[in-house]
């Protein structure tokens, strides 16, 4: 059995696994605006993404969690799209204004914007372009 990267399960494993990790790095003040002023992480940032990489990675490996939510995973990864896009988007709006630009909690940075619209488009084609077993 082959695993494709663009299913909706793989799509939370991968990309949860990724935001615990952003987000531990960012604890440890290695992408800091002094260091990295294109792509730094702010401690509001940091909470999100260790919550957020948290809570994907319990919906597919914690036992009860995982099998009620594994018939929605599809839905979840389009909400996970909706809501990538909408900041991707949103921090191209708020570029240029003064830190904390994003509902005065965090800053938005052109990079930051660009890979939410990649995660955005990962997302829609995780749950849009996989294919169900067959036997």
């Amino acid at each position: 059995m082959s695993m494709s990267f663009f299913t909706p399960r793989m799509f939370l494993i991968a990309g949860g696994a990724v935001l615990l990790l952003l987000g531990i790095v960012g604890f440890l003040n290695i992408f800091t605006q002094a260091a990295y002023p294109s792509f730094y992480l702010d401690s509001a940032e940091n909470v999100a993404h260790v919550g957020l990489g948290v809570i994907a990675l319990a919906g597919v490996y914690l036992p009860g969690l995982n099998s009620m939510l594994a018939p929605y995973y599809r839905w979840i990864v389009v909400l996970v799209g909706v809501i990538a896009l909408f900041f991707g988007l949103y921090g191209f709006v708020v570029s240029g204004s003064a830190a904390p630009n994003t509902f005065g909690l965090s800053n938005l940075e052109t990079t930051d914007n660009l890979i939410h619209l990649v995660v955005a488009a990962w997302a829609f084609a995780s749950a849009w372009t996989w294919k169900t077993a067959t036997a």
